[in-house]
């Protein structure tokens, strides 16, 4: 099940003029930064209440976060929500006829087990499903 949006991801060019903009934005500093190198990812996190704002920086052109920058402009990437159980949401989302961009969950960033649904199926929206992992 669904418990709430965990955080909404966004996609930036410079990790660390981001930083300082999201930090006078809010009032609060990152309070973790971390690399998933598998993805090509540099993460920035920040709390905001009961939810998370993760800037996300390419370590690499070819990361999906260098694609996304090349395509896009700087902006929202994705939407990640909260679940129970991850494999019944893929399980749930699939039987729904939800295309979802891997069969299983992966390590992310965070602690989280993640799996993103692919945005042709969630109204143009790319959709993050996480738990913590266990």
């Amino acid at each position: 099940m669904i418990k709430k949006i965990e955080h909404l991801g966004i996609a930036v060019k410079d990790l660390e003029s981001s930083n300082q903009l999201f930090e006078k934005l809010l009032g609060v500093a990152p309070y973790k930064s971390e690399a998933v190198e598998r993805e090509g990812v540099i993460t920035s996190f920040f709390q905001v209440g009961e939810s998370k704002i993760e800037l996300l920086a390419a370590s690499r052109s070819d990361s999906p976060i260098g694609k996304f920058l090349e395509k896009n402009k700087e902006g929202i990437h994705h939407i990640a929500f909260d679940v129970d159980d991850i494999w019944e949401e893929i399980n749930r989302l699939k039987t729904l006829d939800f295309v979802l961009l891997s069969d299983e969950p992966k390590p992310g960033a965070d602690g989280k087990q993640i799996v993103f649904l692919h945005p042709k199926s969630s109204n143009g929206v790319l959709i993050e499903l996480c738990q913590d992992k266990k």
